[in-house]
């Protein structure tokens, strides 16, 4: 073999030799930045299952509020925290459209052309007012027809009893007009109305002073598979009615009340109750949110004496 032979084998050698180790470095390059960008994503990745997991934990104690803003939608000029304490737990087995007011707000019923219950923050400055009751009642066009009418209650034997009382809506002229929907009404025995009703209204007023606020859920009970209608709309006669009262100031207590709709003239404490009993009663769950150990005692207990 001649030298000059033997000198090209040489070349071809080292360049085959060079061509392999390029391409195993540009193999091992391409293998670092694999991994480098696969330990880059999953660092993300760990990242952002880090914060699911603590906006999970941090959301998982407020879990009923979110639902229950979803849910309601607030529109009330009290603070978010007062409006998480005023709806009880949304219903499983009843119709309900949820109406909001700027004093109050109803759970409606298209079926009975009743609220289911109706819940407000009543403040002391809110439980006096210069307004006066003006008595205009008037169809509520935010719920569809049928729905009750003035023409319902006419000659009907029954009046149109308030959930949440002009009373507590002097102090607004847009709240006092709204107190007035019929959707905000149920009928109602006279005696009641003017009667140990209005007695437990007032002393809702007499509370919210003394304490600074009161929150007042109320309504009306069926207890019957078939109940008495009124007018061609055929509104529901409830058979009785419920109010529930929670007061957070110091120590935090609450009260009930369950009245047939024909005693209107007996004793307030006769129709004290728990808020056990009345969501017994009713089948509703209030104050859901509540801490379960300030609920399960304070709802348990019905002691008029220490309001």
């Amino acid at each position: 073999m001649s030298n000059r032979s033997a000198r090209l084998r040489v070349r071809r050698t080292q360049r085959n030799s060079t061509h392999t180790n390029i391409g195993v470095l540009l193999i091992l390059i391409a293998l670092t930045i694999s991994i480098a960008l696969f330990a880059f994503k999953s660092g993300i990745g760990t990242i952002m299952a880090s914060n699911v997991q603590i906006e999970t934990l941090v959301n998982s104690e407020s879990q009923i509020e979110l639902s229950t803003q979803d849910y309601y939608g607030f529109r009330h000029t009290v603070s978010e925290s007062d409006k998480r304490l005023l709806f009880p737990a949304p219903l499983k087995h009843k119709k309900e459209q949820i109406l909001h007011r700027k004093a109050y707000t109803v759970s409606y019923n298209k079926d009975t052309r009743c609220p289911n219950w109706v819940a407000w923050h009543l403040t002391a400055e809110h439980a006096d007012g210069s307004l006066k009751r003006h008595n205009s009642f008037r169809e509520d066009e935010d719920v569809p027809r049928p729905r009750a009418t003035l023409d319902d209650y006419k000659r009907s034997g029954w009046s149109r009893g308030h959930m949440c009382p002009a009373g507590d809506n002097k102090w607004d002229e847009q709240a006092m007009e709204e107190s007035f929907l019929l959707t905000n009404v149920c009928p109602q025995d006279e005696r009641l109305n003017s009667g140990v009703w209005n007695r437990i209204e007032m002393d809702c007023r007499q509370w919210a002073r003394k304490y600074g606020e009161v929150f007042i859920v109320c309504g009306p009970v069926l207890l019957k598979r078939e109940h008495e209608t009124i007018g061609k709309n055929r509104v529901v006669v409830p058979e009785a009615f419920f109010k529930v009262v929670l007061c957070m100031k110091d120590k935090p207590k609450a009260i009930g009340f369950v009245i047939r709709n024909n005693e209107g003239k007996k004793k307030r404490d006769m129709f004290v109750n728990s808020v056990d009993e009345v969501e017994r009663i009713t089948g509703y769950d209030f104050f859901p949110v509540l801490p379960d150990e300030i609920e399960n005692v304070i709802e348990a207990k019905a002691d008029i004496k220490e309001w």
